[in-house]
């Protein structure tokens, strides 16, 4: 996944989940957050951030904030970005044998990011993509999601009416030493995460190679449930 028109800037404010203050080049400017999630670990004041510039010109902010720079470690945090890396990488194999790979399908009452073919098996795959880090370790969520506990339900649905269900879980940064639900923030998603694994979908984590202007799916990273 690659960005274009990328500018390096320095974080000042987040008045709301919607926007950021940004100093560019000198200059005071307000910036979409592409993730509504808190961020309060990653969007701290004087920190480095990576912001792409639209040159849409019914755009009401001129720029997206994209990336943040956590000490030594450069994290993506658009929230749109790990579907699109998913969708790379699935094409590209990162699932054996894949026929068919059609993006946000939907079964019966929900929607999910994928669905795919692989010969005789059919199944779905929902993407979760992660930000949240402490001393190499990444967890999910960073807020209470309701309807992360309900895509994981939907998923074990799925498996019991004969479909193949996976959750891919993309980490935002490289190098990290595992993955885990974050109990403290929504015990009830690491319980659905459990209950899920038990009844057969298939938990993946996969780290991401990141750059100012990229975002590609690397390595796998070891669950601890």
């Amino acid at each position: 996944m690659k960005y274009a028109n990328i500018h390096r800037g320095e974080f000042l404010t987040r008045p709301n989940r919607f926007i950021a203050h940004v100093n560019i080049n000198g200059q005071e400017e307000i910036c979409h957050v592409k993730n509504t999630g808190r961020c309060k670990e990653l969007l701290i004041p004087g920190c480095t951030v990576w912001v792409t510039k639209s040159d849409n010109p019914l755009r009401k902010t001129k720029y997206d904030l994209i990336a943040v720079q956590k000490g030594s470690r450069l994290i993506n945090m658009d929230s749109q970005v790990p579907n699109k890396a998913a969708e790379e990488w699935l094409r590209a194999g990162g699932l054996k044998g894949l026929t068919l790979l059609r993006p946000e399908t939907r079964f019966e009452n929900s929607r999910f990011d994928f669905y795919f073919e692989q010969k005789t098996v059919k199944g779905f795959l929902e993407v979760k993509g992660v930000t949240l880090e402490d001393n190499g370790i990444v967890r999910f969520p960073d807020a209470p999601t309701q309807r992360g506990v309900k895509h994981l339900q939907e998923l074990v649905d799925c498996r019991k009416k004969g479909f193949s269900s996976y959750v891919l879980f993309v980490i935002q940064m490289e190098g990290v030493k595992r993955f885990e639900p974050n109990w403290d923030t929504h015990p009830a998603f690491g319980e659905a995460l459990i209950t899920a694994q038990n009844a057969g979908v298939h938990i993946l984590a996969y780290d991401c190679k990141v750059t100012p202007d990229s975002l590609t799916i690397n390595h796998k990273v070891k669950i601890k449930l």
